[in-house]
């Protein structure tokens, strides 16, 4: 039951970008720290949005309503902070006025840090609860990421400061004079990328296996080179959304260390993320990320960029002195945010270390075993069926006094190839089930498709068999069917006639009394 929705999509790759717009259900805990989109683009200088409180004095304990309100926009996320520490963690809590348009989320493993969408509906005011701790600092400045949509944001859009009655007066520090958040510096590659070194200094990864992305448009190039304790990313490939890849412990998507770019209108964002499970991805920080470097020409993507082989301390980022597979996999993109992948995603056929010998692989978009699957099924449903009805309906005339082993030619035919769909069938139906380890509960509607075509290849013999015997017009058994008949008087010869007349005479068009004339004219009557 090979289907074009498994691995990634499979393995997949539908991504959405990790931000507060492109996240609509509003789960952006990754971006509690920075509050930063990772769309490519820049965000917006001058606020649009207003950040009100109900009361400018707090004291521990206290509970203030804190309103953001503006133009329409699609996400958000709320946050307060320590006035005199913008970089420091979130403070307090807060309490939901409306769980219909915000919720809660769970930053640093505390639940409350901070607020956020729950759907990308337009809105225009946004009411909560904040709740001062009982360590409160002196001062509270409330930050909001603003989302109106994927190219247009505002970060960190600074409230008044509320302070405690008997604090000094809030004066700004010099840390908070500095720009927001800015994006890793990304710069413009000049050419193509060269596989001339692949298999002496690059780690190369093809399709088709032996192209050049310097000669030809169409070719798909991974390469990986390792520089001291860092190693060099090369990605290109013919596409218009993005291209990606990932690491993997299995040919199944799940728990990678993947890596997109992305293309946007003029420009390609280079993204980290991990795989959960047959979901979207997780989005990470580029930080880890040093180098950054991309280039569109002629319709294709290319990016390249340096990471550290080994990331100690840092989540789902791969040690990459170990063996895993490559995932390869291509799709689109609107406005940035990644649609499904437009093929199955090219698979090494093992695991390699990619700091080890370079070396220059290809791999396969549909595995072997799945491949048979595909085949046998083709061969049962549109071959041994198709041909089996066609004899069953036009060749009981033209075969009509053919026998084959006691019975008809024409029926012997039929019912062999339909023996034959169902041992091909069966077969099929295992190959899955070997190639996953047992059932997938995530490749879509294909595995119960398939139960149901397994239990009709396996009823339509079953019924074949209990069908009863045929019966002439007198109720009497047609001998065709190997059952005497009862009462008859009879010859062994007009017996064997009547039944070759009676299989003839099931075709509308050719009449008992036709079938019968038809042997008495030719001698073969008694014969």
């Amino acid at each position: 039951m090979a289907t074009p929705r498994f691995i990634i999509g499979a393995f997949v790759f539908v991504l959405l970008p990790n931000s507060v717009s492109n996240y609509p259900n509003g789960k952006v805990t990754m971006s509690c720290h920075g509050m930063m989109p990772q769309h490519g683009h820049n965000p917006q200088a001058e606020p649009a949005h207003h950040i009100s409180v109900s009361q400018m004095k707090f004291q521990p304990g206290d509970q203030i309503q804190v309103t953001l309100s503006g133009p329409p926009f699609k996400g958000f996320l709320l946050e307060a902070r320590d006035a005199e520490d913008l970089s420091g963690p979130p403070v307090g809590s807060f309490t939901l006025i409306d769980s219909e348009v915000s919720q809660i989320l769970t930053c640093e493993d505390v639940q409350g840090l901070a607020v956020s969408h729950t759907h990308a509906s337009k809105k225009t005011e946004i009411r909560v609860y904040w709740n001062a701790p009982s360590s409160a600092p002196s001062h509270i400045q409330f930050l909001a990421t603003v989302v109106e949509k994927y190219k247009i944001y505002w970060v960190k859009i600074p409230s008044d400061v509320i302070s405690q009655p008997n604090a000094l007066p809030f004066t700004t520090p010099k840390a908070t004079t500095a720009s927001l958040s800015t994006l890793p510096s990304i710069s413009h590659l000049t050419g193509p990328f060269s596989a001339s070194e692949c298999g002496k200094k690059k780690f190369c990864v093809r399709s088709p296996r032996s192209c050049d992305p310097e000669r030809e448009a169409t070719c798909f190039f991974l390469s990986f080179t390792r520089e001291e304790q860092s190693v060099m990313v090369e990605l290109s490939g013919p596409t218009g959304g993005y291209l990606s890849f990932a690491f993997s412990h299995d040919r199944w998507m799940g728990d990678d260390d993947a890596y997109l770019c992305i293309r946007g209108d003029q420009s390609v964002h280079i993204q980290p993320s991990h795989l959960t499970g047959r979901s979207h991805p997780v989005l990470d920080s580029r930080g880890n990320l040093e180098d950054m470097a991309w280039r569109l020409a002629d319709g294709v993507i290319q990016c390249s960029f340096r990471r550290n082989i080994t990331l100690p301390g840092v989540k789902n980022r791969f040690d990459l002195n170990t063996r895993y597979y490559i995932f390869l996999a291509d799709g689109e993109a609107n406005a940035g945010q990644i649609l499904k992948h437009s093929q199955q995603p090219l698979i090494t056929y093992e695991k390699y270390d990619i700091t080890d010998t370079p070396k220059s692989i290809g791999g396969s978009r549909s595995l072997p075993l799945l491949k048979v699957h595909g085949a046998l099924m083709f061969v049962a449903w549109m071959t041994a069926v198709s041909t089996g009805v066609l004899v069953a309906r036009f060749f009981r005339s033209v075969w009509s006094k053919a026998l084959f082993l006691g019975e008809a030619a024409w029926f012997q035919v039929h019912r062999a190839l339909m023996l034959t769909t169902s041992v091909l069938t069966c077969i099929a139906f295992v190959m899955p089930f070997i190639y996953r380890g047992g059932w997938s509960s995530h490749a879509g509607y294909h595995p119960y498709l398939g139960c149901i075509v397994m239990t009709l290849a396996i009823s339509q013999p079953l019924l074949a068999a209990s069908r009863p015997p045929l019966h002439d017009s007198s109720g009497s058994n047609v001998p065709g069917d190997g059952v005497a008949r009862t009462g008859s008087s009879k010859s062994p010869e007009d017996l064997h006639n009547d039944g070759i007349c009676d299989l003839a005479h099931w075709d509308r068009d050719y009449s008992r009394d036709t079938c019968l004339s038809t042997l008495s004219e030719s001698g073969n009557i008694g014969q």
